[in-house]
C-alpha cells in the first residue's frame, strides 16, 4: 500500500524515536511504499529547532524524504507559523498515495491534502492532532488571531474531508473541540506509542541499561529523561529525592538541563552520590535505559517518553492531569505537589516489591494501547 507522512505542520527529525519517525518505520517494516513529505524544521547539533536546505534523499528511518521550503510570500519566521508550501498537491498526486496520515492539525497544506481526497474518494485521510492547552495557544496573539482564527478557519474548510482527526490526548480532543469547533464524533484517541519488547529483548535491554546507568541489581533505579526545563519540575524531583533516606535507591537523569536551572541540578547532583546525570542519549540507548529503570519519573509537562516507559515496563510517577488518567491503572502515582512527589518517594524506599506487581500493568497498558505495530496498522483499516 502507498502510504504518505505529511510532516509540514510538525518537524520531522530523521531518526529519532517521535511518533511519525516510529510510525514510518513501522510502515516500512511491514512492507509499504512510504514517502515522507516534510518542512525544512529539524534539529542542529545543538538539539534545538534548526533549519536545513530543501533536499530530497533516502531518511533514516527508511523511507524517501522530501523536504519543502516555506513559500517566499512574507518573512520566514511568519511563514514557520503560517505553513505553506510550493508543490504539495502535485507531490501527492505524483505519489498517489492510497493512504495520507498528516501530522499536524494546524497548517495551510491541509488544503492540498483534503483537495487530493476530493479528487480521489477512495484515499484515507487521516489528520492528527497533538495540541493542547499546555503546547499551543498560551499567548493572546496566538490563541486569537493564529489557533481561533487562522488554522481553525482552515479546519472548517477541510475537515469534512478528514476520515478522523487522532488526537494523541484526552486534553487535546478537548482543545481540538474548544478551540476549532471539531465534533466530538470526527475525533478519535490516538495515543502516542512505543515499541513493546518480548521478554527476552527487554532482559537483554535491562540488563544493558543498568550496566550503563551503573545500577546493580539489587538497587531500585528511578528515572528522569529528556529536555529538562522548569516545566518539567526536574528540580523537584531532584529535591525530593534528595530527602528521600534509602542506600539501594538510585536516581538516574538523562538528556539536558536548561540553562536557568542547570548550577542548581548539578549541585544537588554533586550532594548525592545516589544520583547520577548520563547527558542526552540516542533513542536506542535510552530505551535500554527504561528498560532498565523499576520507576519512571515525570512529574511536568507531558512527554512522549511516559508512552514509552509503559512499553518498557516502568512503573510511573506522573503529573495529576486529565491526559494521564488512560494510563494509569494502579501502575504507579499520580503526583500534584511537591509533597505528593516526596511520599511517592518514601513508598518506593519502604517497599520495593510493590514495583513488581505495578510492572505487570504498566505492561498490559503498553499491550492495550501503545504498540506501534497495532497503532501503525491502524491507519490503514
Amino acid at each position: 500500500m502507498r502510504v504518505a507522512h505529511v510532516c509540514l505542520s510538525c518537524f520531522y527529525i530523521d531518526g529519532f524515536g517521535y511518533q511519525e519517525n516510529e510510525l514510518v518505520r513501522q510502515h516500512v517494516a511491514d512492507g509499504h511504499e512510504v514517502t515522507v513529505i516534510a518542512s525544512t524544521e529539524t534539529f542542529g547539533a545543538d538539539r534545538r529547532l534548526a533549519y536545513i536546505a530543501p533536499s530530497s534523499y533516502v531518511g533514516k528511518d527508511g523511507a524517501p524524504v522530501i523536504r519543502l521550503p516555506y513559500r517566499k510570500l512574507l518573512p520566514h519566521r511568519l511563514m514557520r507559523k503560517l505553513r505553506l508550501h510550493p508543490g504539495v498537491l502535485d507531490l501527492l498526486r505524483t505519489i498517489q498515495p492510497e493512504v495520507i496520515m498528516f501530522h499536524g492539525l494546524c497548517g495551510w497544506e491541509l488544503y492540498a491534502a483534503a483537495r487530493y481526497k476530493r479528487e480521489h474518494p477512495g484515499v484515507r485521510l487521516y489528520v492528527d492532532s497533538h495540541e493542547d492547552r499546555h503546547n499551543s495557544a498560551r499567548g493572546f496573539w496566538s490563541k486569537h488571531l493564529l489557533h481561533r482564527f487562522y488554522y481553525a478557519w482552515i479546519i472548517r474548510r477541510c475537515r469534512r474531508h478528514f476520515d478522523k482527526i487522532l488526537c494523541v490526548s484526552l486534553e487535546t480532543m478537548d482543545f481540538v473541540q474548544q478551540t476549532y469547533g471539531v465534533p466530538a464524533d470526527q475525533l478519535e484517541f490516538y495515543p502516542l506509542g512505543g515499541r513493546v519488547f518480548d521478554d527476552a529483548e527487554y532482559q537483554e535491554r535491562r540488563e544493558r541499561g543498568r550496566r550503563h546507568a551503573g545500577v546493580s541489581d539489587d538497587e531500585v533505579m528511578l528515572l528522569q529523561s529528556g529536555k529538562m526545563g522548569p516545566r518539567k519540575r526536574v528540580l523537584e524531583s531532584l529535591r525530593a529525592f534528595s530527602r528521600t533516606p534509602g542506600t539501594h535507591l538510585r536516581f538516574v537523569l538523562a538528556g539536558s538541563f536548561d540553562e536557568e536551572l542547570r548550577a542548581a541540578a548539578e549541585a544537588i547532583i554533586a550532594a548525592d552520590e545516589r544520583i547520577a546525570f548520563l547527558g542526552w542519549k540516542s533513542p536506542e540507548e535510552l530505551g535500554d535505559l527504561l528498560c532498565g529503570a523499576d520507576v519512571y519519573v515525570q512529574p511536568g509537562t507531558q512527554s512522549a517518553t511516559m508512552q514509552t516507559s509503559l512499553c518498557a515496563r516502568c512503573p510511573v510517577i506522573l503529573d495529576d492531569v486529565p491526559s494521564h488518567a488512560p494510563y494509569m491503572t494502579g501502575n504507579g502515582w499520580l503526583i500534584r505537589q511537591p509533597a505528593d512527589l516526596e511520599n511517592a518517594f518514601a513508598e518506593i524506599s519502604a517497599d520495593p516489591s510493590v514495583l513488581d506487581a505495578m510492572a505487570s500493568k504498566s505492561l498490559a497498558i503498553a499491550k492495550r494501547l501503545l504498540d506501534y505495530r497495532t497503532l501503525a496498522a491502524r491507519l490503514l483499516k
